[in-house]
């Protein structure tokens, strides 16, 4: 059951994602980044602090991705998730983002084909991410893969140098970077505690063998 203070909670869309090659299992992944949405009720639920643009004009409409959300809140929110609906959530691992991204079109340059849809990343100057789900979706129906946000992963990199000993992978593009995709295979990481106006993430959810 949902707790009280996530009364206006609505179960987060998914789209199944098929078996892949070398034993990848089939999930569902989440049809878009997690939004403002989607996370208000986790806060009200007592779930975790306000990301830091949480109350910018420019990033708070409803329909925008949450951003500003470190690894473990990230984590937290699928954990969350999990309690409330009874099912098996968590961040994808990289492999399982690729995959999903790639939308059955295994040697393509993009989640699309060779290139980008017309219009699928908007050009000019832009103060604070775009919308979810303006643009087209791939071959299994997902939106957004690769653009908008980088989307916290579940795997971890160990590095002595990052401030917790290790540093947390995520994948896709960024609306702040020159270039606002990346590849399906595209990877960056950082510390899991860090917080960035392009970074989100979306959730996974584990099917039934």
């Amino acid at each position: 059951m949902i707790s009280p203070g996530a009364a206006e909670w609505r179960e987060l869309e998914t789209i199944w994602v098929p078996a892949g090659a070398g034993g990848q299992r089939p999930f569902r992944l989440g049809r878009t980044p997690v939004t403002n949405a989607d996370y208000a009720p986790f806060l009200a639920d007592g779930g975790g602090a306000e990301p830091p643009w949480w109350t910018d004009a420019a990033f708070r409409a409803p329909d925008q991705p949450v951003v500003g959300v470190t690894w473990s809140e990230a984590v937290d929110f699928a954990a969350w998730v999990s309690q409330a609906t009874g099912g098996g959530w968590r961040l994808p691992a990289a492999a399982e983002w690729e995959w999903a991204a790639r939308g059955g079109l295994v040697n393509a340059a993009t989640p699309w084909g060779d290139s980008l849809p017309e219009g699928e990343v908007p050009t000019g100057p832009l103060a604070a991410p775009w919308r979810v789900s303006r643009g087209t979706p791939n071959g299994y129906g997902l939106m957004d893969m690769g653009t908008i946000i980088h989307e916290w992963c579940s795997d971890v990199l160990p590095d002595p140098r990052a401030p917790e000993g290790e540093r947390r992978v995520s994948c896709g593009g960024s609306w702040r970077h020159r270039v606002r995709w990346s590849p399906p295979a595209a990877r960056s990481s950082l510390p899991p505690s860090y917080r960035y106006a392009d970074y989100g993430f979306r959730v996974l959810r584990e099917v039934s063998p």
